[in-house]
């Protein structure tokens, strides 16, 4: 069982802050997905990292009703913890991804995309 398990209530304020935070990103007028989607999530940390198994369902969670219907619509995922001193290279950078950066501790940074083909895997 996860600490976040154990903690309903710390579970129940993450949650409400990845939504607020997750609303001020996503477009005015943009719907919510109705199809197939792939969640991304990169969990750029500071010092001592969560587990990334722990972090998916809270997060999938927080954002039904603003980037998809329901939770059922996520066939895929791919889910990544960074170290914020370590050493890696961001390709296509984006505004949202550098304001992440710039502020200079952790965050989040979630992509929701159409999902990728079911009939072909890798």
């Amino acid at each position: 069982m996860s600490q976040q398990t154990r903690r309903r209530e710390r579970l129940r304020a993450w949650k409400i802050v990845v939504r607020q935070e997750a609303e001020k990103y996503w477009s005015p007028g943009q719907k919510a997905a109705t199809g197939l989607i792939l969640l991304q999530i990169t969990y750029f940390y500071d010092s001592v990292a969560m587990d990334v198994d722990n972090i998916v369902k809270p997060i999938q969670d927080a954002i039904i009703g603003l980037a998809y219907i329901d939770d059922d619509q996520v066939t895929d995922i791919l889910v990544r913890k960074r170290n914020l001193s370590g050493n890696f290279k961001v390709e296509n950078m984006t505004s949202t991804l550098a304001e992440g950066f710039s502020r200079g501790n952790e965050f989040l940074h979630i992509v929701v995309i159409e999902a990728p083909d079911k009939e072909v895997l890798i």
